[in-house]
Order: C-alpha cells, then structure tokens, then sequence
C-alpha cells in the first residue's frame, strides 16, 4: 500500500465510530459494543445502596473502651466486625470468619496497639509438610520464611510412627528436643567415641543424634539456634555414602567394592525400620571410650520434675545448662497458665525468646518501642516469635488450660519481671513518671510473679 493511502486509512480509522460497522466474530462470543453510556455521568446511573444495612452483633467488651483492650470472642458470631469502642467501623465483606474467629486482635486489635511491630506468629498447620517414606511420619518447620524476625532460632514439628527412623544425620545449627506425645529412643556417639541410649516420653528433653519410633509412635519438637535452618540443608548417612566413589569407601572400610551396591540412591529423611527391642541394653553399644558420663547425659527427663514455681494462676517448670549442661545455650520454661491468668509482662535481656503452644489459645501483646506496639493470637500447633527487650504478656484466652513452651538462647533462665522492677524503684520515683496513686504503687510485688490470676479489680 502507497504511503498516501496508509495515512488515509489511518485518518479514517482514527475518526470512525465503530459502532457504525460490523465486524465478523469467531462462533459463540458477542458482538455487542459497550456501550458508550457506562463512561462518566450519566442520570440513568443511580447510585444502589446493597449494604446500607449490615446486620451485625456486638461481644461483649467490643463497646468498652478500646484502651480496655479485653479480648474479644467472636466465635458463633455470624457477622463480626473490625470495631473497638470508638474506632474501627463496619465490613460488609466478604470474609472469610474463621480468621476473625482465630485472630480476633488482629481483626479489632485494642486501643493500645500502634505503629508496626514484626509479625510474630506463625502456625505450623500452614507449614508446608515433607512427608516421610511409606508412610513413617512427616516433618514440618518455622523458620525466617515464614517469621523474618526469627533470625535466631527455628523450629521443626515431626512424627515417627513405630519403629521408623529419623535417617541418621547432623546439622551445622545446635539442636534441643521436646517430646510432645508418644516415646522415642535416643542414641548418640560424642567426638570421643563414647556412647548413648536413653528412651523419653511426653514431657522429656533431649539433644538426639538418631530418633526411632517406639510403640505408638511419637510426635516431638525440635528448636535450633539458628533462624534460617532448614530441614532440606541437613548433612545425611544415605548422602555420605551415595557422594563419595566406592573405591574410597571400600579402602576407608576394608570392605569389597561389590558391599556398596545397594546403598540408598538418595536420602531416606523419615522412613521405616526394624522396630527397636524392649530390652534397651541390646541397644547400648559400647566401645573402648566407654559411655557418655551422666553429667554430660543428651536426655533429661522433664516430664519427672515438679514445677519450678507454682502459683494461682498456674506454673512454671525450668531447665537449662545449669541442669542439661549438653544443651548448652538452650534456657527453657514449660508454661502452663489457667484460664483467664497471664504470664506477667516481662522481657529478656540477653535472648530472642521463640515460643510453641502446645494446648489453649492465648493472646500475646508486645511492645517494640519507639511508639510500636502489637497484639497476636495464638492456638495450639503455633509458633512464636519475641526480639529480646520487648516487653510482652501471654494470656489464657480460652476455657482450658493454656500450655506453652518458651524458649531462649542462653546460659540460663531470666527475665525482668516490670511489676518487679517497678516494685523495687523507690515509689516517689514511680509516681513522678506514672502519676499513680500510692495506693497503687503499694501493690506492685518486689517479687516476680511469673503467673498472675486472672481477677481484674474494678
């Protein structure tokens, strides 16, 4: 086409309505043309008002004060709403309620919560599972992916069921278990060829090097301290063998070329075994180096020991290196906090504290600084994450027991406990900067608390 014609077609192209011509369409879509009354004002356009009237209820303490700041059960509600006292407003959806219903102080937080604090929960049910092999179990962690705050712990949840194995391994991270329900036999060699084998049950502590399964099966945690630790970049027995040539391996254990060929192609990660005897002592093997001597154990069992410190509201069990001198910079307490009771607002100076609730639902508020604060919720199966020197609470927020673990990286357990603390200043000190009464200034305990109950004075 000459290039007089070409800018005439354009010209024209540019100028027509296309209304005005018809146009061929592939069979089965329209051929209609929007049309040009939908752009703009228009009087047929009259405004529809579908949600002027939302249908809602208001639980109880969602009209108080949003300062109150009373934790808000929107469970059997059918339409619940972002709203706080004075604040928030109506949401006409749609919603998803169940979110609501588990994080309801993300959805009408209270009136103390400011600013942007890092998210600091996580649940492992959302944890992409890795799955063990016919059926042996299954593993699931929380790391920096999931809580990028978490820079310096993680956490791993996995299943065993009898007589499977946890495949022979090590990492580069330190490692500390809890036994969730179940039993479990442990086996360790050290650096010096001395040997371990100890069975543990719900409640118990170790720092394993191999895991098997005993009857029933077993489900336990596992925490290390380093925050971007992954499953997936573990050092593997199957790998060792399947990455080194055969004629190494053969001259490293005098054995014929012909004893390697049906070493695994990959790794096992979880898979079944032969189910280990009731009799441990078949199980004890020992060399020259004799065995590990029971100061330097790799189990504890937890389960057996009293409560650290008993109150009211609940109790507080303890262990670290100053009891478990293997795990050496792990300081754990085992929380179990009644209904309605809080774990006193406290903070840690010296660790990160990494959390996982294994019973009841709780909300905890933390107070980042400058200005930032923010409250999230928790159920059992989640995961929780606190930067050192934040101040923060756990609540019992649920009708049952809350049972909780909490979890720093030190050389033994501490906290400053801020009614304490404040307990300990000389009250003038207190009233100048709080404007308090001395009426409540004589309340506040010049002991720690850990747990306080749950009667709120009017």
């Amino acid at each position: 086409m000459a290039p007089q014609a070409l800018r005439a077609l354009i010209a024209l192209l540019a100028t027509a309505s296309f209304s005005q011509y018809a146009f061929a369409a592939p069979t089965g879509t329209s051929t209609a043309a929007a049309p040009t009354a939908l752009l703009g004002y228009n009087p047929d356009n009259v405004v529809k008002n579908d949600d002027a009237d939302i249908k809602y209820t208001l639980v109880p303490g969602q009209t108080d004060s949003a300062v109150v700041g009373a934790h808000l059960d929107f469970n059997n509600v059918e339409n619940p709403q972002p709203i706080r006292g004075s604040k928030g407003g109506t949401d006409p959806g749609p919603n998803t309620n169940e979110y609501s219903q588990l994080n309801p102080d993300r959805f009408a937080p209270p009136g103390t919560d400011h600013g942007s604090v890092d998210n600091a929960q996580w649940p492992l049910g959302l944890s992409h599972a890795k799955l063990g092999l016919d059926r042996a179990g299954w593993s699931r962690q929380q790391n920096i992916d999931n809580i990028p705050a978490a820079t310096d712990m993680a956490g791993v949840d996995m299943r065993l069921e009898e007589g499977a194995y946890r495949e022979l391994h090590w990492h580069k991270a330190a490692e500390w278990s809890y036994v969730l329900n179940g039993s479990v036999r442990v086996q360790a060699v050290n650096e010096k060829g001395e040997t371990f084998v100890d069975d543990l049950n719900a409640g118990d502590v170790g720092v394993p090097h191999s895991l098997q399964g005993l009857e029933g099966g077993v489900e336990f945690l596992l925490i290390f301290d380093d925050g971007e630790f992954s499953e997936d970049n573990t050092f593997l027995a199957s790998e060792v063998f399947t990455r080194n040539p055969k004629e190494i391996l053969s001259k490293n254990f005098k054995v014929p070329l012909s004893a390697w060929d049906n070493i695994p192609t990959g790794e096992l990660f979880i898979f079944p075994g032969t189910k280990a005897p009731t009799d441990i002592s078949k199980q004890n093997i020992v060399g020259s180096a004799g065995i590990v001597p029971i100061e330097n154990s790799y189990t504890y069992h937890l389960s057996k020991q009293g409560a650290t410190f008993d109150a009211e509201g609940g109790s507080i069990k303890i262990l670290d290196p100053t009891s478990f001198p293997i795990a050496s910079m792990f300081s754990v307490a085992i929380v179990t906090v009644k209904p309605g009771a809080l774990r006193e607002v406290h903070w840690h100076t010296a660790s990160d504290e990494w959390n996982y609730f294994i019973a009841g639902s709780a909300r905890i508020g933390i107070y980042a600084a400058v200005n930032n604060a923010q409250t999230f919720d928790y159920h059992a199966g989640d995961t929780g994450y606190i930067p050192k020197q934040m101040t923060h609470y756990v609540e019992n927020v649920g009708k049952d027991d809350l049972m909780f673990i909490e979890v720093l990286q030190a050389d033994h357990f501490s906290d400053i406990s801020l009614g304490q603390w404040l307990g300990l200043t000389p009250p003038q000190i207190v009233q100048d900067t709080l404007n308090l009464t001395n009426t409540t200034i004589s309340a506040f305990k010049k002991e720690k608390q850990y747990i306080v109950s749950g009667d709120v004075v009017e």
